[in-house]
């Protein structure tokens, strides 16, 4: 195994590849995600209402761009199993998200605007983990 252990570091290059390239895409997802929320905000939805489509869309998003661009999987048999452990990893980081975001506007008192860009710091290396030694491993 061709790791950057034997250098003096312990990521393995394949691994600190994928963690960037998943770094890209899940900025560009979370600009997705928060555009759909904000949108949702603006047409008077329940902010857990938005945060909901937001998160809809935003696994889609993720699935298709990290099943072909960060962890490469090419193959087209078992995709449906793939997205089902995607929407799995997605649905526990959302319950996490969502019950911080409840806390963070009715407890914390932070705006529906800056409580949603928060958890995104909070669940994005969870979501990283998880997609990669589960999901797509």
């Amino acid at each position: 195994m061709n790791s950057l252990k034997k250098k003096g570091r312990i990521i393995p290059p394949k691994s600190l590849s994928q963690c960037l390239k998943f770094g890209i895409i899940g900025i560009s997802n979370t600009l997705v995600s928060l555009m759909v929320y904000y949108v949702f905000i603006y047409l008077s939805f329940h902010y857990i209402a938005a945060n909901t489509m937001g998160f809809i869309v935003s696994v889609l998003n993720a699935y298709y761009w990290n099943n072909r661009f960060v962890f490469q999987n090419k193959k087209s048999n078992g995709m449906f199993f793939i997205l089902a452990k995607v929407f799995i990893v997605y649905g526990m980081t959302f319950l996490l998200n969502t019950s911080f975001l409840f806390i963070m506007v009715h407890i914390l008192h932070i705006s529906v605007y800056v409580a949603p860009v928060v958890n995104v710091f909070l669940w994005t290396p969870v979501n990283f983990l998880l997609n990669k030694y589960w999901a797509f491993h």
